[in-house]
């Protein structure tokens, strides 16, 4: 199984570097796409470095900051043409643990059509996040999964590894939502298609 990791960056010059040696510790058979907005920090200058020390890291460099919809989306391009299998959503921040991906990897090997590594769960939980954070997060993922009816208990978290053919199955050229927007716009669009969703 073909795995890509796709980790969009803004200004994440110091996060970065940990992030990918975390990810790349954790799980060593991912490829890792760093899709950078034009950071003014200098991340894609950053994430070229390691580009041309490693050859499983590879960067798509964009014009401007178009959003984190945005750059998933042609992260999830990048990913689809290259013919990766599975293709996961991770923050540069630290925020998504790479030591877990193995769990998500584990889900949709066992038939998970969208693995979610939620934080509101049991076994969930939620890394250097201010309580007022914490709150607004589950409170606008309760609203989103009680209004859309979905079964997902964390529909705004943004850590998920996507089957191939689930992502094929959902049009991306027609997703254009952004922020948190857009994580619940995934969601939904794989619940409609009654697809396989574990958290």
């Amino acid at each position: 199984m073909r795995v890509l990791t796709i980790i969009p960056t803004y200004n994440e010059l110091e996060s970065l570097p940990k992030t990918l040696q975390r990810l790349r510790t954790a799980v060593p058979a991912s490829d890792v796409l760093v899709v950078d907005d034009n950071s003014p920090d200098g991340t894609g200058n950053l994430a070229d470095g390691f580009a041309a020390e490693d050859s499983q890291v590879h960067v798509l460099h964009r014009k401007g900051k178009e959003g984190l919809g945005a750059a998933y989306i042609a992260g999830f391009k990048w990913g689809l043409e290259a013919g990766y299998d599975v293709l996961v959503e991770m923050d540069a921040d630290g925020s998504h643990q790479p030591e877990q991906l193995p769990q998500l990897l584990e889900a949709v090997d066992q038939g998970a059509d969208l693995a979610m590594g939620s934080r509101w769960v049991p076994g969930g939980s939620v890394v250097n996040w201010p309580l007022y954070r914490q709150a607004i997060s589950r409170v606008g993922s309760t609203y989103a999964r009680l209004m859309l009816g979905l079964p997902i208990k964390d529909v705004t978290g943004g850590y998920r590894a996507f089957r191939r053919t689930t992502l094929e199955k959902l049009n991306l050229d027609q997703v254009d939502s952004v922020g948190y927007g857009f994580q619940v716009d995934l969601a939904f669009r794989v619940a409609r298609l009654g697809l396989r969703i574990e958290e």
